[in-house]
């Protein structure tokens, strides 16, 4: 494990703040450090509502210091779901176990978020381990829908093309969701326009190949995500932020491209988009993705200098001196844990020991702080 070098006569008390652990203001908000809970799939509800499991899932993160913990995605209506056990926030009785959750995440020192998602012709899919690609009617599947009647593999269901009215109405879905999200206690917003789900397969090239004014030119193809931006734009609070997850790059040579990814985040803050939550792949299951450390990071730190809005980077950051490095040079605002936050729920602890940070510990914890 690499750390920063230490003085001799340099304590963890007078150690200066690095910048992994230097606050982020955004809006009204304010974050304790730059490391953010990535959002993840738990496959653990039913009918869309939270559970204990994500009470605690979401919670020891809180616990473990990361400054923003981020739900996973968000079904914003049930036909949005990605699996029959995916979160949803479609209906008034799923805001009072968020609302539990909310409230811990603020207890310990965390700002809470959510992922509000639409997964589009990837919907009605089994979770990971109870199989793969459609489920069946008559295991609880649907019909999906997308831009157009072509599905993300051949296993997947085969969506319906979605009509001007149908567009209309998941814009005001958003919206919804976004007003039970706030009565729930959430303070950042994420919208997913990322991995191959809804606005994302409008964005792409390769999933978009309509006619109208959704269709053709970047400029159409991002029209339904700016819709959805004003929407939820339109009832957040101004104190409070509205993120964005891209996937800025589909990894084939006629999809989604880092230049037209930053054209799109350009719009993205003309609507008053705080933060691209910067991600790559998901829409083309055969892409081939050269998966290694910091390999999403590039397209985090040219989004952020080509475009002037803020990023957060993502994807195989697994070490405290590698993170701290990425905000050190700027490449990023923030940066985005998932599976190293599996493995270690407190990895901010252990990641503010190793960078000789003297940061507060939960007071049930302190006997095992390290001096």
């Amino acid at each position: 494990m690499q750390t920063l070098p230490r003085k001799d006569n340099e304590t963890s008390s007078t150690a200066q703040t690095v910048p992994l652990f230097q606050p982020l203001q955004i809006r009204g908000i304010t974050l304790r450090n730059r490391i953010a809970v990535s959002p993840m799939c738990q496959y653990s509800s039913e009918d869309g509502f939270a559970t204990d499991w994500h009470l605690v899932h979401l919670g020891s993160r809180a616990i473990g210091g990361a400054a923003a913990v981020i739900t996973e995605a968000t079904a914003v209506e049930a036909r949005g779901r990605i699996s029959p056990q995916d979160l949803g926030i479609y209906k008034d009785e799923h805001i009072a176990m968020l609302s539990r959750i909310t409230a811990f995440i603020k207890e310990n020192g965390a700002v809470p978020g959510i992922q509000l998602a639409h997964a589009g012709r990837k919907a009605s899919t089994y979770r990971p381990w109870s199989g793969n690609g459609e489920v069946p009617a008559d295991q609880g599947g649907w019909q999906t829908i997308a831009p157009g009647a072509i599905p993300f593999a051949a296993n997947y269901p085969l969506p319906r093309e979605m009509t001007k009215a149908d567009i209309a109405e998941v814009v005001a879905q958003f919206q919804a969701a976004t007003l039970r999200a706030l009565k729930a206690g959430f303070q950042i917003f994420e919208i997913h326009g990322a991995h191959g789900y809804l606005l994302h397969e409008f964005l792409s090239p390769v999933s978009n190949r309509r006619t109208d004014e959704y269709g053709g030119s970047l400029e159409n193809r991002q029209r339904f995500l700016l819709e959805v931006v004003d929407a939820v734009r339109k009832v957040v609070p101004d104190e409070l932020p509205v993120f964005v997850r891209i996937s800025a790059s589909d990894w084939v040579e006629d999809g989604l491209s880092i230049d037209e990814s930053i054209e799109v985040a350009r719009a993205l803050k003309q609507h008053d988009v705080d933060l691209i939550d910067t991600s790559t792949g998901g829409n083309v299951a055969v892409a081939q993705i050269p998966v290694a450390p910091n390999y999403q990071v590039p397209f985090a730190e040219r989004i952020r200098h080509e475009s002037g809005i803020s990023t957060g980077a993502v994807g195989l950051i697994t070490e405290s001196a590698q993170a701290n490095e990425i905000i050190e040079q700027g490449r990023a605002d923030l940066v985005f844990l998932a599976r190293e936050l599996l493995r270690d729920p407190y990895w901010p602890l252990r990641a503010a020991q190793e960078l000789h940070q003297d940061i507060p510990w939960p007071a049930q914890y302190v006997r095992a702080k390290l001096s």
